[in-house]
């Protein structure tokens, strides 16, 4: 009797597995097919299952469509990624609330002490980032699950693009997403290597 492999011990069949992990990658050039609203609003109704301190949720995604919007972030974009931002179909910046502990009486309702748990601001910022980061990895999972590819960088000045697009002070810019249809040139380099099961998982 043969032994399985490891594709066949996971629940998910091995197209959806390949689709979601193996054969996707990081994106540096799209098509010129847009994103959609619709596409947007299909892969957040998929990934906000997913896990997150107190059920807190903090993950905000500002999608920059107009030539405006893209023109203020252009600056605060490192040289070597901004061709690339600038000719995407869609950018996101991906960005933390720091204050989400306001919706804790909603989104965790049997704990009504939990907004008072996180009154420290930069206990609760960084809680909120950490929350955060956990979605961001949903999100990119998600959108390959929508059939599309995804950028991520994080060469540009969080700061900048901070003050720039949240003004309030009650977000955080952590990474920027580029966002489409991969084009004939996605994947230019090679794949790079992985670490083996053996050298990152073991037992005590």
């Amino acid at each position: 009797m043969t032994a399985p492999t490891t594709a066949d011990l996971l629940a998910l069949d091995r197209a959806a597995q390949d689709l979601l992990f193996r054969a996707a990658r990081t994106a540096n050039t799209f098509t010129d097919e847009p994103v959609t609203d619709a596409q947007v609003a299909a892969i957040h109704d998929l990934i906000r299952y997913g896990p997150t301190a107190y059920n807190g949720q903090p993950l905000r995604v500002l999608l920059l469509r107009s030539a405006a919007a893209r023109a203020r972030l252009l600056p605060y974009v490192s040289s070597s990624n901004r061709a690339k931002t600038a000719s995407a179909p869609l950018v996101a910046v991906l960005a933390a609330d720091v204050d989400f502990h306001d919706r804790l009486p909603e989104l965790y309702p049997h704990r009504p002490q939990a907004r008072d748990w996180l009154s420290d601001r930069p206990s609760r910022a960084e809680q909120a980032r950490f929350s955060a980061t956990l979605q961001i990895g949903y999100l990119l999972v998600g959108v390959r699950a929508a059939g599309l590819a995804a950028g991520p960088m994080a060469g540009f000045d969080a700061a900048g693009v901070t003050r720039e697009f949240f003004p309030d002070g009650r977000h955080e810019a952590l990474l920027l997403l580029n966002l489409g249809h991969p084009g004939p040139d996605a994947w230019a380099e090679r794949r790079l290597p992985r670490l083996s099961t053996e050298e990152v998982v073991w037992t005590l």
